[in-house]
């Protein structure tokens, strides 16, 4: 039994093929390049070969094919189990629309604020060091663009890199440069805040009761934080409410396991299931597949199919294609014990001893290390 998996030598431009003994779970082999004719070639001289581990890879596919037509090929249970997750993430990303539903609607505010009081686009105050240092380097760059010096000239006076001159070049006023900075980070308080924002609807404004209210929920934060929110709640012009979750976040919601979810997480997923049919026939897609990938149902795959196809998720489709072309190498990763755990610990070597030999050694050097290693 051969397990087989790709190893950068230059991560983007080269790769190598290592081969492991699935059962001394011990280096067999490094090749060069990961080349389909390459591993053809190595195991056409080793005819022994009865069963290959491997990702997805066509190529690896191809190469196994050809040189070991007898041998059984496994598909890598952890790599489905990615392929589906992306999958997942796509499917919820087409449908974020529907994630709105987690966020009750704000109220329209009382006033219009007039021309005097218009906020600022910005969302750094004045004064914040952040937003001070920022709009002074944008003064400066700006400065030295209208007297006539290069980009290049400019990053080399300010000790800067071309990239960062440019991207301040482009912007024309400071505030352009804040979107997308700290203030949009991910708080432990998030899921939470759909509950504040239904019990400050309901008059409780007290920040110490909210704050004792959502730590039996698994809030871990502290309660400077939930005053900070409340606080923001009560003094600024526009209503406050708590962001959607992100796709990702739901998607990870629909890929664990529904007994390790909080319980705002799964009344929030819940929430979403009933207001997306599409979001909702995706959970039960998922799940029937976990199922089918923890108890090694793998004869149920062509009815897990079948099941997707009839659903409108395109990034499903797009996995059931793939997968239909790998079917009984799929099939027998969800049947059979065998996996590729082994081989990835070795590729995690690899990256290992290359780190140790600087990048300057030759492959023959980089081949002994790795077969060698005790």
């Amino acid at each position: 039994m051969v397990g087989v998996d790709e190893y950068a030598t230059r991560k983007g431009r080269h790769y190598g093929t290592v081969l492991v003994d699935i059962d001394t779970r011990r280096p067999i082999d490094l090749l060069p390049d990961r080349e389909a004719s390459s591993l053809t070639a190595w195991l056409a001289d080793r005819p022994g070969v009865e069963v290959v581990c491997r990702d997805r890879a066509p190529f690896f596919a191809d190469g196994a094919a050809a040189g070991a037509p007898q041998a059984v090929q496994v598909a890598d249970r952890w790599h489905l189990w990615h392929n589906l997750s992306e999958a997942a993430e796509r499917a919820v990303a087409q449908h974020r629309h529907c994630l709105r539903a987690l966020v009750p609607a704000a109220p329209d505010p009382e006033l219009e604020p007039t021309a005097e009081e218009k906020p600022s686009s910005s969302p750094w105050p004045t004064g914040h060091r952040f937003a001070e240092r920022t709009r002074a380097k944008h003064a400066t760059i700006h400065a030295l663009l209208a007297a006539g010096h290069s980009k290049r000239s400019v990053a080399r006076q300010l000790g800067m890199s071309q990239n960062t001159v440019l991207r301040f070049s482009r912007a024309e006023t400071p505030e352009g440069l804040f979107v997308g900075q700290w203030q949009n980070r991910a708080s432990v308080l998030d899921e939470y805040k759909t509950y504040l924002d239904d019990r400050w609807s309901e008059g409780c404004t007290n920040a110490w009761k909210l704050w004792e209210e959502i730590v039996p929920l698994g809030y871990k934060g502290s309660y400077q934080r939930v005053r900070a929110y409340l606080h923001k709640k009560r003094t600024s012009p526009q209503p406050v409410t708590a962001r959607p979750p992100s796709p990702r976040k739901v998607a990870g919601w629909i890929l664990s396991r529904p007994e390790t979810l909080t319980e705002p997480e799964q009344l929030q997923l819940k929430t979403v299931r009933t207001h997306c049919p599409e979001l909702d026939a995706l959970t039960r897609h998922v799940r029937s597949f976990a199922v089918m990938l923890t108890e090694r149902q793998g004869e149920r795959l062509p009815d897990w199919l079948d099941a997707v196809r009839q659903d409108d998720l395109p990034s499903l489709h797009t996995l059931a294609a793939g997968i239909d072309r790998d079917r009984a190498a799929v099939v027998a990763g969800l049947t059979l014990p065998w996996n590729s755990g082994a081989v990835e610990g070795h590729v995690n070597r690899i990256k290992i001893l290359k780190r140790q030999m600087f990048g300057r050694a030759s492959f023959s050097l980089l081949r002994k290390r790795v077969l060698l290693y005790r």
